[in-house]
Protein backbone atom coordinates (compact mmCIF):
# COMPACT_ATOMS: atom_id res chain seq x y z
CA UNK A 1 0.00 0.00 0.00
CA UNK A 2 2.91 2.39 0.60
CA UNK A 3 3.97 2.15 -3.03
CA UNK A 4 0.45 2.86 -4.26
CA UNK A 5 0.15 5.86 -1.94
CA UNK A 6 3.42 7.22 -3.30
CA UNK A 7 2.24 6.80 -6.88
CA UNK A 8 -1.15 8.35 -6.07
CA UNK A 9 0.50 11.44 -4.61
CA UNK A 10 3.54 11.80 -6.88
CA UNK A 11 2.43 10.22 -10.13
CA UNK A 12 5.54 9.72 -12.20
CA UNK A 13 7.13 12.96 -11.00
CA UNK A 14 9.63 11.56 -8.52
CA UNK A 15 13.40 11.36 -8.89
CA UNK A 16 14.54 9.72 -5.66
CA UNK A 17 13.14 7.64 -2.83
CA UNK A 18 15.03 7.34 0.46
CA UNK A 19 14.07 4.57 2.89
CA UNK A 20 15.53 2.87 5.91
CA UNK A 21 16.52 -0.76 5.60
CA UNK A 22 16.04 -3.20 8.45
CA UNK A 23 14.40 -6.34 7.17
CA UNK A 24 14.31 -4.85 3.69
CA UNK A 25 10.52 -4.98 3.44
CA UNK A 26 9.94 -1.30 2.71
CA UNK A 27 12.82 -1.07 0.24
CA UNK A 28 11.80 -4.25 -1.57
CA UNK A 29 8.04 -3.78 -1.62
CA UNK A 30 8.04 -0.10 -2.39
CA UNK A 31 10.99 -0.26 -4.74
CA UNK A 32 9.63 -3.07 -6.89
CA UNK A 33 6.28 -1.38 -7.46
CA UNK A 34 7.37 2.25 -7.80
CA UNK A 35 10.32 1.44 -10.06
CA UNK A 36 7.99 -0.40 -12.46
CA UNK A 37 6.07 2.85 -12.94
CA UNK A 38 8.96 5.31 -12.68
CA UNK A 39 11.90 3.70 -14.48
CA UNK A 40 14.26 6.62 -13.80
CA UNK A 41 13.65 6.57 -10.02
CA UNK A 42 16.72 6.11 -7.82
CA UNK A 43 16.20 4.28 -4.53
CA UNK A 44 18.55 4.98 -1.63
CA UNK A 45 18.58 2.56 1.31
CA UNK A 46 19.80 3.86 4.67
CA UNK A 47 21.44 1.66 7.30
CA UNK A 48 23.48 2.29 10.46
CA UNK A 49 27.16 2.87 9.69
CA UNK A 50 27.96 0.83 12.79
CA UNK A 51 26.22 -2.24 11.28
CA UNK A 52 26.35 -1.71 7.53
CA UNK A 53 25.75 -5.29 6.37
CA UNK A 54 23.90 -4.27 3.18
CA UNK A 55 26.93 -2.18 2.20
CA UNK A 56 29.23 -5.15 2.72
CA UNK A 57 30.27 -4.34 6.28
CA UNK A 58 29.95 -6.36 9.44
CA UNK A 59 26.99 -6.59 11.74
CA UNK A 60 27.55 -4.79 14.99
CA UNK A 61 25.84 -3.05 17.87
CA UNK A 62 24.30 0.31 17.05
CA UNK A 63 21.85 2.84 18.50
CA UNK A 64 19.62 3.42 15.48
CA UNK A 65 16.53 1.42 16.42
CA UNK A 66 14.25 0.35 13.59
CA UNK A 67 16.89 -0.19 10.91
CA UNK A 68 20.02 -2.29 10.72
CA UNK A 69 18.80 -5.76 11.64
CA UNK A 70 22.36 -7.09 11.30
CA UNK A 71 21.57 -9.63 8.58
CA UNK A 72 20.22 -9.65 5.03
CA UNK A 73 16.81 -11.36 4.92
CA UNK A 74 15.91 -13.70 2.08
CA UNK A 75 12.99 -11.48 1.04
CA UNK A 76 15.28 -8.53 0.33
CA UNK A 77 15.59 -7.62 -3.37
CA UNK A 78 18.97 -5.93 -3.71
CA UNK A 79 18.33 -5.05 -7.36
CA UNK A 80 15.84 -2.30 -6.47
CA UNK A 81 18.44 -0.33 -4.49
CA UNK A 82 20.63 2.07 -6.41
CA UNK A 83 22.79 3.01 -3.43
CA UNK A 84 23.19 1.99 0.17
CA UNK A 85 23.88 4.87 2.53
CA UNK A 86 25.43 4.07 5.91
CA UNK A 87 24.67 6.82 8.45
CA UNK A 88 26.45 7.24 11.78
CA UNK A 89 24.42 7.50 14.98
CA UNK A 90 25.59 11.06 15.70
CA UNK A 91 24.48 12.23 12.25
CA UNK A 92 21.08 10.56 12.73
CA UNK A 93 20.70 12.11 16.17
CA UNK A 94 21.67 15.57 14.95
CA UNK A 95 19.24 15.39 12.02
CA UNK A 96 16.35 14.31 14.27
CA UNK A 97 17.09 17.14 16.69
CA UNK A 98 17.38 19.66 13.85
CA UNK A 99 13.97 18.61 12.50
CA UNK A 100 12.43 19.14 15.94
CA UNK A 101 14.12 22.51 16.48
CA UNK A 102 13.54 23.95 13.00
CA UNK A 103 10.21 22.40 11.99
CA UNK A 104 8.61 21.31 15.27
CA UNK A 105 8.43 17.69 14.08
CA UNK A 106 9.46 14.98 16.54
CA UNK A 107 10.88 12.02 14.67
CA UNK A 108 12.71 8.96 15.91
CA UNK A 109 16.32 8.02 15.43
CA UNK A 110 15.81 5.93 12.28
CA UNK A 111 13.94 8.86 10.74
CA UNK A 112 16.89 11.05 11.67
CA UNK A 113 19.19 8.69 9.75
CA UNK A 114 16.91 8.78 6.73
CA UNK A 115 16.65 12.58 6.93
CA UNK A 116 20.44 12.91 7.09
CA UNK A 117 20.86 10.71 4.01
CA UNK A 118 18.06 12.59 2.23
CA UNK A 119 19.87 15.89 2.67
CA UNK A 120 22.95 14.38 1.03
CA UNK A 121 20.90 12.94 -1.84
CA UNK A 122 19.03 16.23 -2.34
CA UNK A 123 22.27 18.18 -2.63
CA UNK A 124 23.60 15.65 -5.14
CA UNK A 125 20.41 15.72 -7.23
CA UNK A 126 20.35 19.49 -7.39
CA UNK A 127 17.50 21.97 -7.91
CA UNK A 128 14.27 20.98 -9.60
CA UNK A 129 14.39 17.33 -8.55
CA UNK A 130 11.78 15.63 -6.36
CA UNK A 131 12.79 13.42 -3.46
CA UNK A 132 10.55 11.47 -1.11
CA UNK A 133 11.87 10.23 2.22
CA UNK A 134 9.88 7.77 4.31
CA UNK A 135 10.30 8.73 7.97
CA UNK A 136 8.85 5.70 9.78
CA UNK A 137 9.06 6.54 13.45
CA UNK A 138 7.92 9.19 15.88
CA UNK A 139 10.13 10.87 18.43
CA UNK A 140 7.61 10.36 21.23
CA UNK A 141 8.87 6.87 21.99
CA UNK A 142 12.39 8.24 22.45
CA UNK A 143 11.62 11.11 24.86
CA UNK A 144 13.40 9.41 27.76
CA UNK A 145 16.46 8.43 25.71
CA UNK A 146 19.66 10.25 24.86
CA UNK A 147 18.12 11.30 21.55
CA UNK A 148 16.41 14.14 23.41
CA UNK A 149 18.62 14.47 26.50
Amino acid sequence: TTAMEILDVCGDDLDALVVGVGTGGTATGTGEVVKQKIRSLKLFAVEPAESAVFSGGRAGPHKIQGIGAGFIPEIFNRSVVDRFMPVAYEDARNAARRLAEQEGILCGISSGAILHASCIVASELGPGKRLLAILPDTGERYLSTELWS
